[in-house]
């Protein structure tokens, strides 16, 4: 059974110490359902959230009036959000629920994810800043990408985020006032990371039909050992292999996409990720920033939500916050962020790290306009 996504909505993004879970959940689910219309009740719920106490998905969904329906709470780092649209979706396909609401969200409180001391990485320190960074160190080493277009990426995202109301953060900036911003793990400047965010964000997924944004594929997969003897750096292989399973689920291929929100936690987590992708060819991600070709009015743009760096990233929010995006892109409901003539649609995840592997886990979702 083919799926479709009836409705979708979000919260605000940022730090909202005045606003609890409660308060974002509700946001996020009356928007997805004000947007499908018909009757406010699915038959079940996944809910993504990598902090969220016991009990979280219940207490917020109380307040929205869905209860005595299955609720399964779901963990995959940042890729959670995503991981529980991705288990709604094939609900719906198996036909095991008619409608199914996905929700993902987040109080970060004073950080992100800390280092785990049962593994190495964790006793030394190394956060995921470093991780990143010291891809961003190797590809500079290798000369796929320059620091002037890891910094490109940060003003691109910055000022698609100008028209996106929902963001974080904005800002014109220029590539020599990202490199000069206070360094947070060398290469990686402070406008190079992305924002500790609260936030929630919703889907409401069922049967497709006319009208609906269609899902075509979505694949999940968790990361494979890797070490520093990899060709690729951190994440690479594992972005890589989903979308290609997301690609042959359904036939469609990375040319034929319209527009993407991908896994921009860090500059280079985008020239990774699009090169992974297919987006870009190898060496080439960093220059299709700096050219203009992701930006809107590109070839392809990627991130018109302003991305994590911008728009925020609410660890179990930020996927749904992603699909949520594309379906108004390809409904043509982004306003100044429009994409032209947006068909095909592209939503990618990446949740890190544990020792020894590729990432926790990695969804590519291909969606389809009505």
């Amino acid at each position: 059974m083919r799926v479709g996504i009836e409705g979708v909505g979000t919260s605000h993004f940022g730090r909202q110490p005045g606003v609890d879970l409660v308060d974002l959940a509700f946001a996020a689910v009356d928007e997805a359902f004000r947007a499908a219309g018909g009757p406010r009740s699915v038959d079940a719920v996944w809910v993504g959230t990598v902090f969220g106490p016991a009990g979280v998905a219940q207490r917020v969904l109380r307040a929205t009036g869905l209860t005595g329906v299955p609720v399964l709470t779901v963990e995959n780092a940042c890729a959670s959000g995503t991981t529980a649209f991705a288990e709604a979706c094939e609900a719906v396909r198996s036909g095991r629920y008619g409608r199914v609401l996905a929700l993902g969200i987040e109080r970060m409180g004073d950080g992100a994810i800390t280092p785990e001391p049962t593994d190495p990485e964790g006793r030394s320190g190394l956060a995921l800043p470093a991780l990143y960074a010291m891809a961003a160190a190797r590809w500079l080493h290798e000369g796929r990408v320059t620091a002037e277009q890891l910094a490109a990426v940060s003003v691109k995202n910055h000022a698609h985020a100008l028209h996106n109301p929902r963001a974080q953060y904005a800002g014109r900036y220029t590539v020599e006032e990202v490199l000069a911003s206070r360094m947070i793990a060398d290469p990686l400047t402070l406008l190079q990371c992305c924002p500790t965010s609260d936030g929630a964000a919703a889907a409401i997924v069922g049967p497709a039909a006319p009208g609906r944004v269609t899902v075509r594929s979505v694949a999940l997969r968790s990361g494979a050992p890797w070490n520093h003897r990899s060709p690729q750096v951190w994440g690479h292989d594992l972005v890589r292999d989903t979308a290609a399973a997301a690609f042959a689920a359904d036939g469609v291929g990375p040319g034929e996409v319209d527009v993407a929100e991908v896994h921009d936690a860090f500059t280079v987590g985008e020239v990774v990720t699009t090169e992974a992708l297919g987006l870009a060819g190898p060496g080439e991600g960093g220059k299709a920033a700096a050219a203009g070709r992701t930006a809107l009015g590109g070839e392809q743009p990627v991130n018109p939500s302003g991305g994590l760096l911008s728009r925020g990233h609410p660890l179990g929010a930020t996927g749904l916050a992603q699909l949520a995006e594309i379906v108004w892109q390809l409904r043509g409901e982004a306003g100044d962020r429009q994409a032209d003539g947006a068909r095909i649609g592209l939503v990618e995840t990446m949740g890190g790290g544990v020792s020894v592997l590729d990432g926790n886990a990695c969804v590519v979702a291909v969606l389809e306009a009505p």
